[in-house]
């Protein structure tokens, strides 16, 4: 699908938290994850339409890693139910839910350090015979798998500029070089939907662009993708959608124009984390920045009466 057909099918949605999609992949419903007396997530509805990148986006703390955790498997909901492609997913561990073609990265990558950039690779493709222990002994029944598997782990590495590294341990590589291997890696099991956790977190500028035109063609090739990111710049470039996250609730969804025009939005971001320092990347415009420069000044004037 490309960016177009992506814009074209999600057109007539409506802008609103929760709102229903032509055709999701993945849905979820009265989720929540409480840590004590803590709420981190309480999303009422979800749904991500296949095919399309969806952003999702919100101030740190909004629960959007959380999030991921629940519905990959890699934590458990205090309620909620989810299904992705028709399946319910709620309660299946994290390995049958990337068996089942929802497959997720890190914001702290999972390479494995101490094993070469093409074993980890290797790691991540199925139906590999020679992990079952009777057949791991006759090299007959693993070989050919094992020779295919090193085919795609080398183009795809030749696809992500990572195959001059192929035998080099996985931790000698850079950050950026990381999360393209992670990101590599996870295809190797052909998911159905990526879900990157803040894909542009920790990574040299001068990859940056390489990793947006990777998501993109991911979509272009058919792949859904859900991603958490903090850079505004990159969703503003790349997302067909973003959903929006504050306090563990979905507060709005769009097109990134329309949501990053959002008072709900703004105030997310600019309310409850009024001293966060957004710099470039922020959904400050102009005329929310004067207002803001007009309210810092009124304070600081009354502070200076008060001191009198």
């Amino acid at each position: 699908m490309s960016a177009d057909t992506a814009a074209a099918a999600l057109a007539g949605v409506a802008h609103e938290p929760g709102a229903a999609k032509p055709d999701p992949i993945l849905v979820a419903d009265d989720v929540t994850r409480r840590f004590g007396g803590m709420t981190a997530v309480d999303v009422a509805h979800l749904e991500v339409q296949r095919g399309a990148i969806t952003a999702l986006i919100g101030p740190n703390g909004a629960g959007k890693t959380t999030l991921f955790n629940l519905l990959t498997g890699f934590d458990q909901p205090n309620t909620g139910r989810w299904s992705f492609d028709g399946r319910s997913l709620a309660g299946v561990p994290a390995a049958k839910v990337a068996r089942a073609g929802m497959v997720r990265t890190f914001q702290l990558t999972k390479a494995l350090s101490r094993m070469t950039v093409i074993d980890n690779m290797r790691l991540g493709a199925r139906d590999q015979p020679g992990e079952r222990l009777g057949a791991a002994l006759v090299p007959a029944i693993w070989r050919p798998r094992e020779r295919a598997v090193t085919a795609k782990a080398e183009a795809l590495l030749e696809r992500f500029t990572l195959l001059d590294k192929r035998d080099e341990f996985a931790g000698s590589l850079s950050g950026g070089q990381r999360k393209l291997l992670e990101m590599a890696r996870a295809l190797m099991s052909d998911p159905t939907i990526v879900m990157l956790d803040e894909p542009m977190a920790g990574v040299n500028p001068a990859l940056t662009q390489s990793l947006l035109g990777h998501i993109q063609s991911l979509r272009d090739e058919g792949t859904t993708v859900l991603f958490v990111e903090h850079d505004m710049h990159m969703v503003r470039h790349i997302s067909d959608w973003v959903a929006v996250m504050a306090e563990g609730r979905l507060v709005a969804e769009g097109p990134a124009a329309s949501v990053m025009a959002d008072p709900a939005v703004i105030d997310a971001y600019l309310g409850a984390h009024h001293d966060t320092d957004l710099g470039d990347d922020a959904l400050l415009t102009d005329e929310v920045a004067a207002t803001l420069e007009l309210e810092a000044a009124a304070e600081q004037r009354a502070h200076e009466e008060e001191d009198r």
